[in-house]
């Protein structure tokens, strides 16, 4: 299952932008992050396809998803416009922004590609 951040969760495990002005990544392994809302039709569409990519990449790739409308301030700092949007968080260098309901197959090809 997908964990559910907050702004005081992502400081500490994906990015503390209130200390650091350069992308500086705070957590052990990569992830991926879910920017969505309820009543996102897409986002629904991407929730069970990042909960199997949850189950498959345990251990070796974080699953997180960020409700844009309870946490406005991580939305407006990534400069969110449409949802769903995911951000791809390898360990070294820097994240990349995939906007829409992507496909599983989509989905695997960028983490194996980029984040393992």
């Amino acid at each position: 299952m997908s964990e559910m951040l907050t702004k005081e969760r992502f400081l500490t495990d994906v990015f503390n932008y209130e200390k650091n002005k350069e992308w500086k990544f705070e957590g052990d392994i990569p992830c991926v992050i879910d920017f969505y809302a309820d009543w996102c039709g897409p986002c629904k569409m991407v929730a069970p396809i990042m909960d199997q990519l949850s189950d498959e990449y345990k251990g070796k790739v974080n699953f997180y998803k960020i409700d844009t409308e309870k946490e406005m301030e991580l939305a407006g700092t990534f400069g969110i416009q449409s949802i769903p949007s995911i951000l791809f968080v390898p360990k070294e260098g820097k994240p990349q922004m995939a906007a829409g309901a992507l496909p599983k197959e989509t989905f695997k090809e960028i983490i194996d590609k980029d984040l393992l």
